[in-house]
């Protein structure tokens, strides 16, 4: 069986480790791979030919690091079906979806081949007679990725193509659970002209992730995942002085109001609650739906779209499922422990998706798209993250108790609205203590040169993923204050310096 190692200065290694994890297809159930989980020990020296790289690549000029940039884009999109393909065989989602995933990392890229114009800075003309002031905007050293399973590729890539571009050497950590697509791009990366060391690969698990969280070599990390680990990710990031971007998990609201053009929210709905299995961080869980009119209608016509919904293994059909297995069948487990505690608590099962089998891949992680209504504050399937195909439909009287449920949630990652009242929707985008909103768009996720990130117990650290955020991130600012005088000073001054 194939075991995946680390890729360490330009190439795949080997590690001595005697620890590894299983790497499956969720949509058959079968172990195809098994990935390194490395020491402490491999995990240093990834660190160390991270830190000796750093000392030439953070001297080549941003203009041609930028070159590499696109040399690498253009070499993502000339391999995206193959990269969705391992994607699908090891996350699960349809190859469609893994496209999607690609596109919305490769802009990413895209964006950070503009890194002579990011890396600017800002400049003073006489502040003072004769003083000029300038910043300058200098890279970090070694920094690090942690990242999801449900991204295997989009998430790294909010992270390592603007930290190189700023002349950052880079250390990935990515999932256990589908580890191979991210190797495949390091050797892209190479190909387009990287220089070895710059950017490695540690695979592993809380023992490696600990390596990189207190080894002073190591400057920032970044990291994407529940939000339980994002909090100890960011007190002991912090605590060992690094910088620290830690996103953690989502309770995404929609809300309907009544003039919203019904047709319009289900199709918006069906895709962003249960495409990619409903394992996205801005999937949206919980319709908020203003009067029992409105919920009525909205709910009869999802049923009806879900029960004509494709579900089944992402590549190998004719006609694409709209839907793939769960990652693995301890998280189906716990999505479907979420779905028999809604019943327990009290909500109405409208759509039931335990059971639920796909012919000739029982064995799969399959768990079927599922809608609750009378859905309330305090039950767990409306507090907590479920991560998976399920719905919550909850009922209020008016747009401001909708407003008020949406800011009382502990969660501020992404929320929208629809309607066709211009008034509501303004009034919403002020008033929503959430990072991300949509108005009529189901998804709001920020395009690359925006940034990416919530509120609340949704993210911590100050600075959010890519845009102008990732680039403050990345790097240091230096500001200078210089005169070039005519003459030797030769008066001492024991005041507080002034420019007039």
């Amino acid at each position: 069986m194939q075991v995946i190692g680390n890729f360490i200065n330009g190439e795949r290694v080997v590690s001595e480790s005697s620890r590894n994890a299983p790497v499956f297809n969720p949509a058959t159930g079968e172990q195809t791979k098994l990935v390194t989980l490395s020491t402490v020990s491999e995990t240093e020296a990834a660190i160390a030919v991270a830190q000796t790289a750093f000392e030439t690549w953070s001297k080549v000029t941003p203009l041609n690091r930028s070159r590499i940039m696109f040399r690498f884009k253009a070499l993502m999109e000339q391999n995206i079906d193959q990269l969705a393909e391992m994607i699908t065989l090891e996350h699960g989602k349809v190859l469609s979806d893994a496209k999607g995933e690609l596109t919305r990392g490769i802009e990413v890229v895209e964006f950070s081949c503009g890194i002579p114009h990011l890396l600017k800075g800002e400049h003073s003309l006489n502040v003072g007679r004769g003083v000029d002031s300038f910043s300058l905007m200098q890279p970090l050293g070694v920094c690090a990725g942690i990242s999801p399973f449900n991204f295997p590729v989009m998430v790294p890539m909010w992270m390592f193509p603007i930290a190189l571009a700023c002349g950052n050497t880079f250390i990935m950590k990515p999932s256990e659970k589908d580890p191979s697509v991210i190797m495949r791009v390091a050797e892209l990366l190479k190909e387009a002209g990287l220089p070895d060391g710059v950017f490695n690969i540690i695979n592993g698990d809380k023992e490696s992730v600990d390596v990189l969280l207190s080894d002073s070599r190591v400057h920032a990390v970044s990291f994407v995942g529940s939000t339980p680990i994002a909090e100890y990710i960011y007190a002991t990031g912090s605590k060992h002085g690094k910088r620290v971007q830690a996103l953690g998990g989502a309770k995404n609201h929609m809300i309907v109001m009544p003039d919203a053009e019904v047709d319009q929210v289900t199709s918006a709905l069906m895709g962003a609650a249960f495409g990619s299995a409903g394992e996205r961080c801005m999937a949206i869980s919980v319709a908020v739906c203003v009067g029992d009119g409105t919920a009525d209608l909205l709910i009869a016509k999802l049923k009806q779209e879900i029960s004509e919904m494709r579900v089944g293994p992402g590549s190998g059909f004719i006609e694409e499922p709209h839907m793939g297995p769960l990652v693995s069948k301890v998280h189906a487990d716990k999505v479907l422990s979420y779905i028999d505690s809604g019943i327990e608590d009290g909500a109405k099962l409208l759509v039931d998706g335990r059971d639920f089998k796909v012919v000739d891949h029982e064995q799969g992680y399959f768990v079927g798209p599922t809608l609750f209504d009378r859905v309330k504050p305090g039950m767990r399937i409306y507090n907590e993250e479920i991560f998976g195909p399920v719905l919550c439909v909850v009922r209020v009287k008016s747009y401001n108790d909708a407003v008020t449920l949406i800011n009382s949630h502990e969660y501020g990652n992404g929320t929208s609205i629809f309607t066709t009242d211009g008034d509501s929707a303004r009034q919403f985008c002020e008033q929503i203590q959430v990072g991300m909103v949509g108005v009529n768009i189901p998804i709001p996720v920020p395009m690359a040169f925006h940034s990416f990130g919530g509120w609340k117990r949704s993210v911590f650290g100050p600075l959010n993923m890519h845009g102008n955020d990732g680039v403050r991130f990345y790097t240091k600012m230096k500001t200078v204050t210089a005169r070039w005088p005519k003459g030797n000073q030769t008066t001492n001054t024991f005041s507080m310096p002034t420019m007039g």
